[in-house]
């Protein structure tokens, strides 16, 4: 991805490259993978933050990266039930199949600002509980 670390150049500081395939109230159709992720992995950015969890991405694609920090989404915005902690602690769990704990940080997909207020903070409650979860069933607290 030449034009990526061509961006990059001379850049100081953590650099991030965040994936958006459209707002989960705007788009519901999404990929269950993304043919050019796997590219990413030679570029110069050190983070990815990939939409994971309204595409149903496989996460075994997180294998690739070696030496990336996987910015994940783990909150389906596609649907405005609230997940249970537990079920996005299995997503987590699912990925740290493939990436270590020190290299994955959690977020939402994209379009939590298409959601109420009340929901938005919901799954932001659920997916923090998720995460404090899986932390102490790795022995990380």
């Amino acid at each position: 991805m030449r034009v990526i670390d061509k961006a990059l150049e001379g850049v100081i500081g953590v650099t991030a490259l965040h994936l958006c395939f459209g707002y989960a109230a705007v788009v519901s159709d999404k990929p269950g993978e993304y043919d050019f992720l796997t590219e990413l992995a030679g570029c110069s950015v050190q983070q990815i933050s990939i939409e994971a969890a309204q595409p149903k991405l496989d996460l075994s694609v997180l294998r690739e990266f070696t030496d990336k920090t996987i910015i994940l989404g783990v909150l389906d915005l596609g649907d405005t039930a609230v997940e249970t902690p537990g079920k996005i602690a299995e997503t987590v769990r699912d990925a740290l199949r493939y990436i270590p704990s020190d290299r994955l940080q959690l977020a939402p997909d994209c379009g939590m600002k298409y959601l109420p207020r009340e929901t938005a903070f919901g799954m932001l409650k659920a997916m923090t509980s998720a995460a404090a979860m899986v932390r102490d069933s790795l022995g990380l607290n």
